[in-house]
């Protein structure tokens, strides 16, 4: 509600930028490395391999990238926010196919049905610069896991930490030029992690309940049980007849158990998911087709939540209320890359997607009159368009053009209202060279994305409709400018942006049925990042992103023009020292202002800056051998990351006020990697 004043921290930033690496986050939870990560273009490599400590994704990209924050809801299973976006508004493709959560919680959002340790790049996309892939609003998280290799090669990694955390994984890979194929395996699970205060999750319920609300927290029956246990497969299968034709064939099982969500009302029961890509292509079939590549995937999630380790539930859970809900997504999508001549690429096809989303509600004992009722009623989301997408180099710079057309319905079992949307997004991006250390970068795009089924229908265990079935398409259109420069020892990006939204479709806590409506609203931005090399042993790198989020006026019954979920000043600074030959020690910080530009009307709160201090030593014993020592937030501080925004279902006290949940505190950790 105040306007920040964030100046001071970004001197300091700059200043301190001859010290810094990468960034940091305190997640106690596993173990894997971090691929390549580009976004746009920067890209995560060895996403798998560097950060051993986080098999969440979430958690991952928070540590690498100033302009991705966290939502904590776990200690695992965590969500992100892009410059100021997230859920719909930015798009995530597992191998170019989709796969969305089934709770309207986010208590299983896309990024938790991947784990690091099977991740081989992450390319990040700022902006409306995706025309291929279905819903691409403010940006694109392009994940791909890793392929099958020639030859036989494998790595075992076990890992353990803090509050009990544990875990092992396998991969194997092998074959020949023309067949080969890999298989990933792991199991983990931890206890609940405690914050800078000594607090696990029990104890971070009961700070905010209050004699009504002890309903909220865990029950003595399951007093100290562990946070969640997981379970991932994955195996891919890669043909190669020719040259010219390649078969990829991939299946993912993630089966997790026992998810704790302390700030929220329900835990999860279990969470499963299955992930099915297909990918075909063949090269060089005419003039017209240098290479012509058919997608398929097929993805599900189930998740029932339940009131079962809470007090709600009763003595034995006999009063246990389970809001039970699957979701499937499927498509295909055929496109040609057409090489007109040296200097031009046109890139043309059609995409196809359909997702259901269904659910309702189980009840026990005094809660049995909740059987039966629905939250969402077996809703279908198609979709079908065309894309084109242009290259053109010319002498002195690249031109990149894109369009896409799309046609979309969603139709509800209960007929309530069937809703059809035409929608059409472009965008021109061009790259120029002024010198060769410079670059500039520039873009202007239109996008859009339909309301999901929980903003249209979702109603209550109550039988109140929290959606709005009129809603329309938000529509973004947004101006990106980007300067590079790079010298032999020091790289700096800067990047600017500015979105305005229409449509925009907003949670309002005042009404008492149909929250979700549409606004006019505006997010603008920058983000600086870059490295610098100090000598043959000491290399740095740093970043720090700020956005401003902005409604064009109040909601009714509101006064504030602040937009929920916008992150304040945060900065990720880093150094490392290459102490010989065979070992590496990181140290790495990440700060952010103080959060008081807030959407109060809408349940967000003041949270206090923090600065963090993590530190990780990795020492290759041998060819085969790896171990790596840290520890996450050294100074045990006590702080939250994310805000209460009441689009999400939280614990609230007496008063309204609504739970924030604390990171983790002082947390160690050492893995073990052998490869051959």
């Amino acid at each position: 509600m105040c306007t920040t004043k964030p100046f001071n921290l970004i001197l300091t930033t700059i200043i301190g930028a001859s010290f810094a690496n990468s960034s940091i986050s305190a997640e106690p939870s596993n173990t894997s490395s971090l691929p390549t990560i580009i976004i746009e273009g920067t890209k995560l490599s060895d996403v798998s391999g560097e950060e051993v400590k986080s098999a969440d994704l979430a958690d991952a990209l928070t540590k690498k990238l100033p302009s991705v924050n966290l939502i904590r809801r776990s200690g695992i299973a965590n969500d992100i926010v892009l410059r100021g976006q997230n859920k719909d508004n930015i798009n995530i493709t597992i191998d170019n196919g989709k796969i969305y959560g089934a709770c309207p919680n986010r208590m299983d959002p896309p990024t938790s049905h991947v784990l690091t340790n099977n991740i081989d790049t992450i390319d990040i996309i700022e902006g409306p610069y995706d025309v291929e892939n279905f819903g691409t609003l403010s940006g694109a998280v392009k994940i791909k896991t890793k392929q099958p290799e020639e030859n036989l090669h494998g790595e075992v990694n076990f890992n353990a930490g803090s509050w009990g955390y544990q875990k092992i994984g396998a991969t194997i890979s092998g074959g020949n030029q023309t067949l080969r194929g890999l298989l990933s395996i792991s199991s983990e699970s931890s206890s609940q992690y405690e914050d800078g205060n000594g607090d696990d999750f029990e104890q971070q319920i009961k700070r905010i309940s209050t004699p009504a609300t002890t309903y909220t927290e865990i029950s003595d029956a399951y007093s100290g049980i562990d946070a969640y246990s997981k379970q991932t497969t994955m195996a891919k299968l890669f043909y190669n007849p020719n040259e010219n034709q390649a078969l990829t064939l991939s299946y993912t099982a993630n089966r997790s158990d026992d998810i704790l969500y302390p700030s929220s009302k329900m835990d999860a029961l279990y969470d499963d998911s299955n992930i099915l890509n297909v990918s075909y292509s063949i090269s060089n079939i005419s003039p017209l087709s240098k290479k012509l590549t058919l997608e398929y995937f097929d993805s599900d999630v189930d998740h029932p939540m339940s009131t079962k380790y809470r007090n709600a539930s009763g003595a034995g859970s006999v009063n246990e209320v389970i809001s039970s809900l699957t979701t499937q997504t499927q498509g295909f999508k055929l496109k040609n890359l057409i090489d007109i001549n040296d200097t031009t690429l046109l890139n043309i096809g059609i995409d196809n997607n359909q997702r259901n989303w269904n659910g309702s509600y189980i009840g026990y004992g005094t809660k049995a009159m909740a059987t039966g009722r629905i939250s969402i009623d077996d809703v279908n989301t198609d979709n079908v368009a065309l894309f084109a997408e242009l290259e053109k180099k010319y002498s002195q710079f690249t031109l990149t053009t894109g369009a896409r057309l799309d046609d979309t319905s969603t139709t509800s079992l209960d007929k309530v209202v069937d809703n059809k949307y035409s929608t059409l997004s472009a965008f021109v991006r061009a790259s120029y060279p002024v010198n060769q250390s410079t670059k500039l970068i520039a873009g202007i795009g239109r996008s859009s994305r339909v309301p999901d089924a929980r903003e249209l229908y979702f109603k209550s265990m109550t039988n109140v409709t929290i959606g709005t079935p009129t809603l329309t398409e938000t529509t973004n259109q947004e101006i990106d400018l980007s300067i590079e420069n790079n010298f032999d020892d020091f790289s700096i990006t800067t990047k600017l942006f500015h979105s305005s939204l229409t449509d925009y479709i907003y949670f309002n806590s005042s009404k008492a049925s149909n929250n979700f409506e549409n606004i006019d609203a505006t997010i603008y931005g920058l983000s600086v990042s870059g490295f610098y090399t100090v000598n043959d042993k000491v290399y740095t790198d740093f970043g720090l992103a700020y956005q401003v989020g902005k409604k064009d006026s109040p909601l009714a019954g509101q006064t504030d023009t602040d937009l929920a979920n916008i992150t304040p000043l945060k900065v990720n600074l880093g150094v490392n020292y290459d102490y010989s030959d065979k070992g590496t020690i990181k140290f790495e910080v990440v700060a952010t202002d103080t959060w008081d530009n807030f959407d109060s009307d809408n349940g967000e709160q003041l949270i206090n800056g923090y600065e963090v201090l993590n530190i990780k030593a990795i020492h290759h014993i041998n060819r085969n051998l790896e171990i790596t020592l840290g520890v996450d937030n050294v100074f045990d501080e006590t702080y939250a990351v994310n805000n209460t925004y009441k689009d999400l279902t939280l614990l609230a006290d007496g008063s309204g006020d609504v739970m924030l949940l604390n990171e983790p505190g002082r947390y160690f950790y050492v893995n073990a990697s052998y490869k051959f």
